[in-house]
């Protein structure tokens, strides 16, 4: 193991690039940017959740608590039924042994790499503990596709995340990095429901679920096709991704989830209304004026481009200083005796000036004043 140990580690393990993503207060997800390479990679996580841990040890490393990176009696069964099999039918890595590789990317699956690989997950666990190690095969295992890490793929085969994942669906996400070319929920289904129902009966003969939960579990079907993430506030995460570069990262936002969504509809059917009125454009941005923390974030109306009307635009964005006086004023507004809570302010154009009536000139100063706002009981 000499040569491992003289090997340094590369800093940092992984370089690939990640998705953007963005989050509201609460933590939950609000969109995600695909990562530069084309794959659904989410930036990792400190640690995984119970569920999702107890499935892919009892899938892929049932000793993980306790070797040192390497499990000598996995490879040692591991070398025998290749042996008698006459071929290569497993290979005895460890949970560990699976980050280093992943890590080295598409290297022959040779001996030689497997003693490499050995020895590399020694060096790794002197430094690193086994809840890190966990993490790291979380946010950088295959599950089909261009799926990379449990997180999306918590997100694009059953709509929700990690820690929100039933036994049933932790468990076949704990099996899919063994083989997720050939067995995933879009092929080779009998075989992965197969492979899903065992591993579930292995949790029960370990006391990790009971029987219970073991026949609710066997009752949920597999999942269809990926489901498309959210996205609920596409243009702040755009404005967010390029101002970095359009590096991928994770973003935590002030927003709330329900009034994001909230604003969002209203934004939709009040653009639908306005557009017998040629107003193609609407945006909203929510302050909390006792924080002054933006709480809901809309850039545009829709989250389109077609058809010449710029819906990934983001208004807000591109707001002049007047406007930006103006809001900011209005922020406050219920302070004032002369206007009240429930008080409107309009920022649309008149009739006249959206479909060009009046000279050229005088189009533009039919706007009113403080960027066309004005009060309304």
């Amino acid at each position: 193991m000499a040569t491992g140990f003289a090997t340094r580690l590369p800093e940092p393990l992984f370089d690939d690039p990640v998705s953007s993503v963005l989050e509201a207060r609460d933590g939950s997800l609000l969109g995600a940017r695909i990562a530069s390479d084309g794959q659904w990679r989410f930036p990792g996580r400190d640690s995984v959740p119970g569920k999702y841990a107890a499935a892919v040890i009892a899938a892929e490393d049932q000793r993980f608590r306790w070797h040192p990176g390497v499990d000598p009696l996995a490879l040692a069964r591991a070398a025998w039924t290749n042996l008698r099999a006459g071929k290569v039918v497993g290979g005895g890595s460890t949970i560990t042994m699976q980050v280093i590789r992943m890590s080295r990317g598409s290297r022959p699956r040779t001996y030689r790499e497997k003693f490499v690989e050995a020895a590399l997950a020694l060096r790794l666990e002197l430094g690193t503990d086994k809840d890190e190690v966990l993490a790291l095969y979380a946010a950088h295992a295959p599950f089909g596709g261009n799926v990379v890490g449990l997180e999306a793929a918590a997100w694009r085969y059953f709509g929700r995340g990690p820690a929100d994942l039933s036994w049933a669906e932790a468990a076949m996400l704990g099996i899919l990095p063994n083989n997720p070319g050939a067995v995933h929920p879009g092929r080779s289904r009998a075989e992965l429901l197969e492979k899903r129902d065992r591993l579930l009966g292995r949790l029960q003969e370990t006391g990790t679920i009971d029987a219970e939960e073991l026949e609710l579990a066997l009752l949920e079907p597999l999942p269809d096709a990926p489901q498309p993430l959210p996205q609920v506030a596409p243009h702040l995460l755009q404005t967010l991704a390029a101002g970095d570069g359009g590096a991928g990262r994770r973003y935590a936002s002030t927003l709330d989830a329900a009034l994001q969504r909230l604003v969002g509809d209203v934004a939709s059917r009040q653009s639908r209304s306005l557009a017998s009125m040629g107003i193609r454009h609407l945006a909203a941005l929510v302050v909390d004026n006792r924080t002054f923390e933006v709480v809901a974030y809309v850039g545009n109306s829709r989250w389109a481009v077609g058809e010449g009307t710029g819906h990934a635009i983001d208004l807000i964005r591109g707001r002049t200083k007047r406007c930006v006086k103006r809001e900011a004023t209005y922020l406050s507004a219920d302070r004032l005796p002369a206007i009240r809570g429930e008080t409107r302010r309009k920022d649309v154009a008149s009739w006249a000036t959206i479909h060009g009536s009046g000279s050229r000139g005088q189009r533009g100063r039919r706007w009113r004043r403080g960027c066309g706002s004005r009060c309304a009981a």
